[in-house]
């Protein structure tokens, strides 16, 4: 099972992502960034205090649950009694320039699942996308604006990711099947 990415590898490539939002958006005044649970909410607030640093600027940061935006809500794990989490988004996002944050991108569903439950939120002005692996095999016509790592996997691979906030350690790691 080999680590892709260590903890100053996850760092580096969320300070260089928190630069790239900065010089991409010309400033911050209109950003807010919106993690997926579960781990993209750590990412984005790592990524709200990099962007601090850079610019000394404050970056609202909310959480948003998905679940049941998801459309495999009822095939799989998830079963009929879904663990429904909280969504907090403490700010307004009409005309905001929002960074959706998550950790893997795959196939696309993930995503379209939260811009579904993200536009119940209200009319944001732009909706980027931040993730810290991009695996590849889309499923559908959904691209990253901001990538820590592209990784290579099959199919019968999968990335686990483990944040210090929840798994007590940063590290990316490729598990086969």
């Amino acid at each position: 099972m080999p680590v892709v990415m260590d903890a100053d590898r996850m760092g580096r490539s969320l300070a260089r992502i928190a630069h790239e939002i900065v010089e991409r958006n010309r400033g911050v005044e209109e950003l807010a960034l919106v993690g997926i649970r579960t781990r993209g909410v750590p990412l984005a607030r790592r990524l709200a205090r990099a962007v601090k640093d850079i610019n000394d600027h404050d970056v609202p940061t909310g959480a948003l649950d998905i679940t049941l935006y998801r459309d495999d809500l009822m095939r799989h794990a998830v079963g009929p009694q879904p663990l429904i989490r909280r969504t907090e988004i403490p700010f307004s996002i009409d005309d905001k320039r929002i960074l959706l944050v998550d950790d893997v991108l795959y196939t696309g569903r993930t995503i379209r699942a939260a811009l579904d439950a993200l536009i119940d939120f209200g009319r944001p002005k732009a909706i980027q996308l931040v993730v810290l692996v991009d695996r590849g095999h889309r499923e559908l016509p959904i691209k990253a604006d901001y990538v820590g790592k592209n990784v290579p996997t099959s199919r019968l691979q999968s990335v686990q990711v483990r944040l210090a906030e929840i798994d007590g350690r940063d590290e990316v790691e490729i598990q086969d099947a």
